[in-house]
């Protein structure tokens, strides 16, 4: 007879909390460039004051997408078990 293996631990998805916590620090991240770009524009002379200020203006749309996309796991979906069967105490398939 073939065995089919069960969901082996590490095809498990991420936690939720987990998989937050990697989307906050990518979004704090580009903010934090965002904020170098900003401070860049106070310093920066002629027409190079463009390109820190284009990125201030697009960091923040960029930052969201990043943030907002949600990485489906690497590895195989972990399958529900099979039908629930109600509990008798006679045995399954007799009614008490």
């Amino acid at each position: 007879m073939k065995q089919t293996p069960g969901a082996a631990i590490t095809s498990i998805p991420a936690s939720p909390t987990e998989e937050r916590h990697v989307r906050m620090v990518k979004y704090a991240v580009a903010m934090g460039i965002r904020l170098v770009c900003i401070a860049a524009c106070f310093v920066t002379p002629g027409w190079w004051l463009l390109i820190p200020a284009l990125g201030a203006i697009i960091l923040p749309s960029f930052a969201v997408l990043v943030a907002n996309n949600v990485v489906p796991s690497s590895g195989p979906a972990v399958e529900r078990p099979g039908q629930m069967m109600p509990y008798s105490p006679g045995g399954p398939g007799q009614s008490a």
